[in-house]
């Protein structure tokens, strides 16, 4: 009898008053947003951008929530005075900018690049450069507060600023790994580079394809020429030197490399798709090490070897 009892009450505990079996309770992603009052400004976005239906569903996603404060501040910085003057497609591509697929716990974060929902003028999803030597900061410009909030549908973690849309600029100022790369880019007596790979894509001369020598590379530079610095490279030969690493009007990834002469902006570089190295018209060969980080407004592959122009 007792049995029976104990059954017969665990049976109704979980049916509802006509009868029916009632789902465990849940917590999506959407329904953590539309729980927590700090996310108002996102779950606006979201609503808005036809996304918060996504983010309640089964597939499990990781997402880098911004709060209130984020987004006054994003707004802000781009002169919009709300969100409904942010262009939909716009807001969109930038809030899926700030989700990843699959669960990513911060355990599972290293310093490189992940790939984002976000997507490039030519269809390619856009990367995200993730630095983990000093807490977890995301393209140099936002930082993850709280880790780790996990939800029935993937796993949260609340950044302290809005992700922007990222060119191959940010990818270059972000990563310490081109640090000297961008030393050379912004000294005094060279063009504006950052301004003209900042260009946006659909604007001439963007999109840009960018061979981007390591810091390695540059110190390795350094003995071969005998030089001590940067500062010991004439103006017009470090010009030509950076814009050998450019390719415009092109986002060229890793599966539509050739074989044969490629033009960039300083003059002809022959590339070797099959053996993934380039070679310079001094017969210097190049390694391609890292490809298809891909940014709005074109791609880089760093490689190990700076590509000089003809000495």
């Amino acid at each position: 009898m007792v049995l029976f009892v104990t059954l017969a009450f665990v049976s109704c505990s979980d049916d509802d008053d006509n009868g029916n079996v009632m789902d465990p309770q849940t917590q999506t992603i959407a329904d953590f947003v539309a729980d927590n009052a700090d996310y108002s400004s996102l779950l606006a976005a979201l609503d808005r951008a036809g996304l918060v239906s996504t983010l309640d569903g089964t597939t499990d996603f990781t997402v880098f929530a911004p709060n209130n404060a984020a987004f006054d501040a994003f707004l802000a910085a781009n002169n919009f005075a709300s969100l409904d003057e942010v262009p939909v497609d716009l807001l969109t591509n930038v809030l899926l900018n700030h989700v990843v697929s699959g669960t990513v716990l911060s355990t599972q974060l290293n310093t490189g690049y992940i790939t984002t929902l976000g997507v490039a003028i030519n269809g390619s999803n856009l990367s995200m450069f993730v630095d983990t030597s000093s807490g977890v900061t995301l393209n140099g410009q936002s930082s993850v507060a709280t880790a780790d909030v996990d939800v029935d549908n993937g796993v949260i973690h609340a950044v302290d600023a809005v992700i922007g849309l990222p060119n191959v600029v940010t990818f270059a100022t972000a990563d310490a790994t081109f640090s000297t790369l961008v030393t050379a880019l912004t000294r005094s007596d060279q063009p504006d580079f950052v301004g003209i790979l900042s260009t946006p894509d659909g604007t001439s001369p963007a999109p840009f394809t960018v061979f981007a020598p390591t810091n390695d590379a540059f110190g390795d530079l350094l003995t071969e020429l005998g030089a001590n610095s940067l500062d010991d490279i004439d103006t017009a030969t470090l010009t030509a030197t950076l814009n050998n690493h450019v390719i415009a009007e092109s986002n060229v990834r890793s599966t539509d490399l050739t074989d044969g002469p490629v033009t960039t902006l300083g003059g002809d570089i022959t590339i070797s798709a099959t053996n993934g190295t380039i070679t310079d018209t001094n017969d210097r060969v190049s390694n391609i090490i890292v490809v298809d980080v891909q940014g709005i407004n074109g791609v880089i592959h760093a490689i190990d070897k700076v590509i000089l122009p003809t000495l």
